[in-house]
């Protein structure tokens, strides 16, 4: 199965229509939103081409492809926007060999994980940060933000193909980091 995974796009239209560009492109069976879907929050700065009522208008014929979780930044009038549902703080995705736990990251993170099996994957955003790492028995994956990257990382988005997992960059497509998810 073929997964891409895209966090943090606070309302940026240039961010989602790349993402979506990319998406249409990758042959993947869903995107799988990880939170903070139309609102930059006051910690952070306007990103670049601030739309939010745009950005839901290009993700909405999307819909029946989305997976996404709560963001620390949406809200119920988000919702209101968007055709899919966005208000669920954690989803979870069962591979043929492992569980994907898929959070913002604000509720549940590497600083406050939830109950997983040796193998699981814990999947993020809310720090901005790409990982791609096994920690301990755990595979902890984070793709960056669309929009607002930090710790002087490009913006970023993430694929899961096969058993491979990838944070690649939006605009050069660098890989950033990977780790394989063995069985």
């Amino acid at each position: 199965m073929k997964l891409m995974f895209a966090s943090d796009i606070h309302g940026s239209l240039p961010a989602t229509e790349r993402v979506l560009s990319l998406f249409d492109q990758s042959d993947a069976r869903w995107l799988v939103i990880l939170g903070d879907v139309l609102n930059h929050g006051p910690r952070n700065a306007l990103p670049e081409g601030y739309a939010p009522a745009r950005v839901a208008e290009k993700l909405n014929p999307y819909a029946s492809r989305i997976i996404a979780v709560r963001g620390n930044c949406d809200s119920e009038v988000d919702q209101m926007l968007l055709q899919f549902p966005i208000t669920a703080p954690w989803q979870q995705a069962l591979l043929e060999t492992c569980r994907l736990f898929l959070t913002h990251g604000h509720l549940f993170g590497p600083a406050n994980p939830p109950p997983l099996a040796a193998g699981d994957v814990l999947v993020y955003g809310h720090t901005h940060t790409p990982v791609a790492e096994k920690r301990g028995e755990i595979y902890h994956f984070n793709p960056g933000s669309v929009s607002i990257p930090k710790g002087g990382y490009p913006a970023s988005y993430g694929m899961l193909v096969d058993n491979s997992l990838r944070v690649i960059a939006l605009n050069d497509q660098q890989v950033i980091a990977q780790v394989a998810i063995n069985p």
